[in-house]
């Protein structure tokens, strides 16, 4: 009995929970990488800088043509419009990013979100009207 923009039924096959928990640590790795070589390099370091980083990681691979980081890329998953199938572009990848914070400050509720929604989306998946979906299935054109 529910109506209204995000509560329709799944509409194609989706990631599970435990691919995009892997796909999140892997990106965690790359950018805590990145992150280490230049503060090493400059000799300083700043929550800012990392956060720019971070920013940028997700905004430049999320929003590209595949539609993956890093990891999502391992894993064989990706990031993808929910009514095209189509890449989500930079614009919405870097909203995406900045409600990824807001889903982990809400005690990860907003991440969690994904285990009883019928698109499996998380908070920053619903912002941007995207889901992360098998890239077997939506393959990259």
């Amino acid at each position: 009995m529910s109506t209204g923009h995000y509560t329709r039924a799944p509409s194609g096959e989706r990631t599970g929970f435990w691919r995009r928990c892997v796909a999140v640590f892997l990106d965690g790795i790359a950018i805590a990488s990145v992150t280490t070589i230049l503060f090493t390099v400059s000799k300083t370091g700043s929550y800012f800088l990392s956060f720019l980083i971070a920013l940028a990681y997700y905004t430049c691979f999320e929003g590209g043509r595949r539609g993956q980081t890093l990891g999502k890329r391992v894993l064989g998953i990706r990031v993808v419009d929910i009514n095209t199938g189509e890449s989500i572009g930079y614009n919405r990848a870097a909203v995406r990013y900045l409600g990824s914070i807001l889903s982990a400050l809400a005690i990860y509720i907003g991440y969690l979100w994904m285990l009883w929604d019928a698109e499996r989306q998380t908070w920053h998946d619903k912002f941007v009207h995207s889901v992360v979906v098998p890239e077997s299935a939506y393959p990259v054109r």
